[in-house]
């Protein structure tokens, strides 16, 4: 083999090598970064994954939100109609937040099981759901069980 070809012969194996590195880093960094969507039952199920961020979607319960008088602490329950977990944030919460409103949280779940919120957002209209939301009240809806009528 001349030398001329040897030199374009490492001169592409270097090249592949460079762009095979780029994109496993590329595609590293995705996966990394990207954010999967829960129900509150998928969380109660155990499918959401531990010590990841991904995101959580439902109703805020009634009752439930609890604020700490001496930070921007707040802790409130999602449900889906099925299932409850309990949300943890630290900051200002979004002014459409409120009980019974439609909101998705980006987090994590620590140890005991509650979902630490570094992010909550709030639908922007009273028309507006946000639509990974509206189908997992749907899908929820589906799996709650119908009392049974009595027939006379």
């Amino acid at each position: 083999m001349s030398p001329l070809r040897k030199k374009r012969l490492y001169t592409l194996l270097l090249l592949l090598s460079g762009v095979g590195l780029a994109t496993f880093l590329l595609l590293q960094a995705f996966s990394e970064n990207m954010m999967f969507y829960f129900s509150t039952s998928e969380v109660q199920q155990g499918k959401a994954p531990q010590g990841r961020d991904f995101r959580l979607g439902g109703l805020v319960v009634n009752g439930t939100v609890q604020r700490d008088p001496t930070s921007l602490k707040v802790r409130f329950d999602l449900t889906d109609g099925a299932a409850n977990v309990t949300v943890e944030y630290n900051g200002i919460l979004p002014d459409l937040f409120r009980e019974g409103q439609g909101i998705i949280a980006n987090g994590r779940l620590n140890a005991e099981g509650i979902f630490m919120a570094h992010e909550v957002l709030a639908k922007h209209d009273e028309n507006y759901m946000p639509p990974e939301v509206a189908d997992s009240l749907k899908q929820a809806a589906k799996n709650v069980p119908q009392p049974q009528q009595a027939t006379p």
